[in-house]
């Protein structure tokens, strides 16, 4: 049936959680751009043939017609949709995405991605002054200046505002500013330790 391959598409996308990256569906692209390439020929071909008295293949061209642009607007929404959250994977992880999401993501896409972070910071640089003003930061107002964190794993040296060098090593806790630490929290290396 004309449109299941694209229709599947966009279920795939749907059925995948909120937040989660599914692998890029190359194959069922490829597969939808075949069949639309297929029944844009075979609209061709009819319209030749209408345009010599054929006004039986009418109905048919339509048909086809409303084929393509279902499997086009799919292959857009299916795509649109990733972009948003690769987009949303961006303030959420911070600059750096872990290899997993990464692996799920087509060349395309992380084109597009390093694009969006480049856009972003340059933004982000041209906002309060000298430093500029980092958005990703307190996503969630916090309650505190300063928490205590865990380390998961090993980090290597890690520096705060006042020039004090801190050895993230694999479980250690320190009691750090949260600005500082918010980026790391997300990235899987810190954990917030609520007393």
């Amino acid at each position: 049936m004309f449109g299941e391959r694209a229709a599947e598409l966009v279920r795939g996308l749907h059925r995948a959680a909120d937040g989660h990256l599914p692998a890029f569906n190359e194959d069922g692209i490829r597969q939808v751009l075949e069949e639309m390439k297929a029944l844009y020929e075979q609209n061709q071909a009819d319209v030749n043939e209408a345009k010599s008295g054929r006004s039986d293949l009418i109905r048919a061209i339509k048909f086809c017609h409303c084929s393509l642009l279902r499997n086009r607007r799919c292959v857009v929404a299916y795509l649109y949709d990733r972009l948003l959250r690769i987009r949303a994977l961006r303030w959420e992880y911070g600059s750096v995405l872990p290899n997993d999401l990464r692996f799920h993501m087509s060349s395309e896409e992380t084109e597009w991605f390093n694009q969006y972070k480049k856009s972003l910071a340059t933004y982000m640089r041209s906002l309060g002054g000298e430093e500029g003003l980092d958005l990703t930061q307190d996503m969630k107002p916090p309650k505190s200046l300063y928490i205590e964190v865990r380390c998961l794993k090993d980090h290597g040296e890690f520096e705060i505002d006042d020039g004090t060098t801190i050895l993230l090593k694999k479980n250690s806790q320190h009691f750090l500013p949260r600005w500082k630490c918010e980026q790391l929290i997300r990235q899987g290396v810190l954990e917030h330790v609520l007393s």
